[in-house]
């Protein structure tokens, strides 16, 4: 086989047209050998080869006679010094870190470690006297050359406006693995999820974006696999670049394909791909965890190791170990792979999982080397960035603490909303400011705040009415996983009931928690099955129960009218700029004029007086919103024009009726949107029927109820 230097970039294996490209970053290595299998995958290495230069600390080569579709892996001959942090071993065959493909199932064995200790030993120790010599091959998948060719067509990002975005966070697999009208071979697949049936309820809802749950491929952790569990979540990744095998027909390219394809049709239908990136950790978790690929190419280069003994791994992410960004290597195997997903694959923006645990430097302080990077960067800084703002490290919640640009999810939105409505008194002052966009965490707009009332960790939204305590007992681990602090109520019995009262509370606190997550100022996300009355028999922490995420889309009356519910606050959302604005509320805009972009209300209907701010049993909050109010301009610069809306939330346990706000003008109030009443609805722009036309003189608002009024001049 003809073997040539090449060149150190681009780093991976790149089919060029002529051949295929090899580079892989080594700082320590004394040598880097590429390993070819047969494409039968159990036939075993067919060649070892040295790559024959090295550049800085790059090794390279090119190999003009390897084509797309050939298996690789890499074998690293370097020191074995786990007290100087070093772990290479060339008896593990390691994954390319820029695969962009991943062939093969992955099998937990004790060849893949570096020591040779009993089961549960934390003897650290041991690893400066044992090397490994098993060979780890035959438990590895191995890495694939890929023809990157595509037709895109005419294909394009929807740029959707932030005012404009509303994401719905989903999981591939589990969106369509029980959907009717999907064809069962495409079910929990990257087709089945851009199929017409999705993609139309998806625009039916107002979805503006999709947020995936972790694609890039990842395995099942070993405690995990040893409960008989697997990991459906997806955050344990084992190659950055690569799509996810498990949701495509099949792994031999099949996952590029058809991801392109299903980026390819939500854009044709005007909807955003953003993917869910899990950068702040690897599956080769803890200094005892497996050599599967950074930890063998160059562990002291990759990951934050503990200075005072280097054997030991540093963990902000709760997963056994954290990638060192601030290193120019990490930073630009993280780039790239961004980089990459835009280029190549399309997407059209990320959410960052444990994002401070990727700003953090040798020391652990925040360091902002990735942000700053991106926002710098010609193809990153065009894109949607949201953060999840917190990790498990020193000074890890940092809400309101990223760049400028960066949206963050709100998880002070979540609780407070959550709270208010489960009953728990003083939140009234702290509502109004996430209703308002949150000017006291962000300082570039409400834009800044993702408003989510569930996600992905946490109860469903219908599990969050009707449970207090979480019930993660099939997860295997004693039901201490998953967090305690749920702010749920269930209401009068934990779990399913058939008692009319408390299933009549708990449809209308749902719909309360869902339209105050989407009608407040902000940016709205939400979560996959919640208008569809999606439940995990309260299972708040779902990541290895693959069975509990898949959404059941048979639609009874009930499911159906909150489906109605959902779809109607969504169009009022899209349809009143009012509740989009991007910069923030001020209250008093025009002191002469007593001209106010935000009045707050009490239960008597008067403005909120101070007595009333600090009253901790206080359980009713109006905002009006005068139509004049709005600031804003639209994408073309002209103002923008609205209608007055006037809010209104009754989180307490007492119906009230308060009469409508008086507003210099000769119209009237009407009804658009009630939590305690929505027929079923299949007319678009249709306005809600409870009293809707008709000229108010008295608001009455039920307990546990969420309404919004528009003030109309029509006669």
């Amino acid at each position: 086989m003809r073997v040539l230097p090449g060149r150190p970039y681009p780093l991976g294996v790149r089919h060029d047209g002529s051949g295929v490209h090899v580079a892989v970053f080594a700082e320590h290595a004394f040598g880097v050998d590429l390993c070819l299998f047969d494409a039968a995958l159990g036939a075993g290495e067919t060649a070892r080869i040295p790559l024959p230069a090295r550049t800085g600390y790059v090794w390279h080569g090119d190999f003009p006679d390897l084509r797309p579709g050939q298996l690789y892996g890499f074998r690293v001959r370097g020191p074995w010094a786990p007290a100087e942090g070093h772990r290479c071993n060339e008896h593990k065959l390691l994954l390319d870190p820029y695969a962009l493909a991943v062939v093969g199932h992955f099998t937990w064995h004790a060849s893949l470690f570096d020591h040779a200790m009993p089961q549960g030993s934390t003897d650290l120790s041991a690893l400066d006297r044992q090397m490994n010599l098993a060979d780890s091959a035959p438990y590895m998948p191995k890495a694939l050359v890929v023809d990157e060719s595509f037709d895109w067509g005419d294909d394009r990002s929807p740029r959707i406006d932030a005012r404009n975005a509303v994401i719905y966070e989903c999981h591939v697999g589990a969106l369509t693995a029980q959907h009717p009208d999907v064809p069962s071979a495409l079910r929990g697949t990257y087709l089945g999820l851009a199929s017409p049936p999705v993609i139309e309820h998806l625009l039916s809802l107002g979805v503006t974006s999709v947020e995936l749950l972790p694609v890039q491929h990842f395995i099942t952790e070993q405690g995990v696999a040893e409960r008989g569990l697997t990991n459906a979540w997806g955050y344990n990744p084992l190659a950055w670049f690569a799509p996810h095998a498990g949701y495509a027909s099949g792994d031999r390219g099949q996952q590029v394909t058809e991801f392109r394809q299903m980026v390819k049709a939500l854009h044709a239908a005007g909807i955003e791909v953003l993917l869910d990136v899990v950068f702040n950790h690897t599956a080769e978790t803890g200094s005892l965890g497996p050599t599967l690929s950074l930890r063998g190419f160059d562990n002291r280069t990759y990951y934050h190791l503990r200075p005072s003994d280097l054997r030991h791994a540093v963990d902000y992410s709760g997963c056994g170990n954290t990638p060192d960004l601030s290193h120019r290597a990490g930073l630009q195997l993280v780039l790239d792979c961004l980089r990459h997903w835009v280029t190549s694959m399309h997407v059209d923006g990320f959410r960052f999982d444990l994002a401070p645990a990727l700003d953090r430097g040798p020391g652990g302080e925040h360091s902002g080397a990735l942000w700053n990077a991106m926002q710098q960067d010609p193809v990153l800084a065009q894109v949607r960035l949201i953060a999840e703002p917190w990790d498990l490290g020193p000074d890890g919640w940092r809400t309101g603490r990223f760049p400028v640009g960066m949206a963050q999810w709100n998880d002070r939105f979540r609780d407070c909303v959550r709270r208010f409505w489960s009953g728990e008194p003083g939140q009234v002052p702290e509502l109004a400011s996430r209703l308002a966009g949150s000017s006291d965490l962000f300082l570039d707009g409400p834009m800044a705040s993702v408003n989510f009332v569930t996600s992905h960790d946490g109860f469903t939204l219908a599990d969050l009415v009707s449970h207090e305590r979480k019930h993660n007992e099939a997860n295997g681990e004693a039901n201490r996983d998953g967090s305690d602090a749920n702010w749920s109520r269930h209401w009068g019995v934990e779990g399913p009931t058939d008692d009319p009262t408390v299933l009549a509370t708990r449809e209308r606190v749902r719909r309360s928690l869902a339209a105050t997550g989407i009608l407040s100022q902000g940016i709205t996300m939400l979560l996959a099955g919640d208008e569809l009355g999606h439940v995990q028999g309260g299972n708040n922490n779902a990541y290895c129960q693959p069975q509990l995420l898949e959404l059941d889309w048979t639609l009874d009356a009930r499911r159906k009218d909150l489906l109605a519910f959902m779809r109607r606050a969504l169009r009022l959302y899209r349809e009143q700029p009012v509740l989009r604005r991007s910069s923030f509320l001020r209250g008093l805009v025009d002191a002469p004029s007593a001209r106010h972009d935000v009045v707050w209300l009490g239960p008597d209907g008067q403005p909120m007086s101070i007595e009333r701010w600090r009253d901790p049993f206080n359980r009713f909050l109006g905002m009006l919103l005068p139509g004049a109010g709005i600031d804003d301009r639209d994408e073309s610069g002209r103002p923008l024009v609205g209608d007055t809306l006037l809010l209104l939330l009754n989180g307490g346990a007492d119906d009230l009726e308060l009469p409508p706000p008086s507003v210099p003008d000769s119209g009237h109030w009407e009804l658009l949107l009630d939590a305690s009443a929505c027929p079923l609805d299949a007319a678009p722009g249709a306005s809600a029927p409870v009293a809707a036309g008709a000229a108010l003189s008295t608001v009455r608002i039920p307990a546990h109820t969420l309404q919004l009024l528009r003030r109309t001049h029509e006669p």
